[in-house]
């Protein structure tokens, strides 16, 4: 596995490949941003270790970039800043994991496979079928150039069914991840949602994207 580090500390950057090395890792290394985005577009690397401040562009604007190119290597973000809000933008720009500086080189590594045993394509931030694209951090959705409003339901569900695109989803799956456990739910609420779903997304365009498989489900289809 093939792992890039950019960091601008040669001393920690140094600590990390000897210690990642060992454990039979292939370890590139880069000192400023966009030295390695450039190495990242020309390259391909199983999982980024990524500090935050850099020289040039940063390592949230890099993350952030790498996002937008739908480049979905995993990235695990360093950082000497362990503020909440700081975790929350260095995942909120498309970092996969956080580590606050200092840290243990076992915490790290433990934190590297654990990244790794996960499917080999994320879906980033933006999740799209067809022209339909639902951003889940600023839980906007868009169809083309039109924006959509949808209820706090409406959103899950479709965002549960876009995480699941090509793929059948049960009425029972859908209540189990869009509803609450307590929720007083109706027989007929997945129905009513769906049907409110489809007129906001799929009537006002050419093409339904919400598909019922009879007797089984829903899916998505591009």
């Amino acid at each position: 596995m093939k792992i890039l580090l950019v960091e601008d500390d040669h001393t920690i950057s140094a600590a990390i490949c000897d210690g990642l090395r060992q454990e039979k890792f292939a370890v590139d290394v880069e000192y400023d941003g966009e030295a390695a985005y450039y190495s990242i577009l020309g390259s391909r690397y199983d999982l980024i270790i990524l500090d935050v401040m850099l020289p040039g562009m940063n390592g949230t604007e890099l993350a952030q970039a790498l996002r937008t190119q739908k480049i979905s290597v995993p990235i695990l973000m360093l950082s000497a800043k362990a503020e909440i809000t700081d975790k929350i933008t260095g995942l909120n720009t498309g970092a996969d994991d956080y580590m606050a500086k200092p840290f243990s080189f076992e915490e790290l590594l433990a934190r590297v496979k654990a990244l790794l045993r996960r499917p080999p394509a994320t879906l980033g931030q933006v999740i799209q079928a067809d022209n339909l694209a639902l951003n889940t951090v600023t839980t906007t959705v868009t169809r083309g150039d039109k924006p959509i409003q949808l209820s706090a339901k409406e959103y899950a569900l479709l965002e549960y069914l876009l995480r699941n695109k090509q793929q059948v989803v049960s009425k029972q799956n859908l209540l189990n991840h869009v509803w609450d456990f307590d929720a007083d739910v109706l027989g007929h609420t997945v129905e009513v949602t769906i049907a409110n779903l489809r007129t906001k997304i799929d009537r006002p365009f050419d093409k339904p994207l919400i598909h019922t498989i009879r007797g089984f489900g829903y899916t998505i289809k591009e």
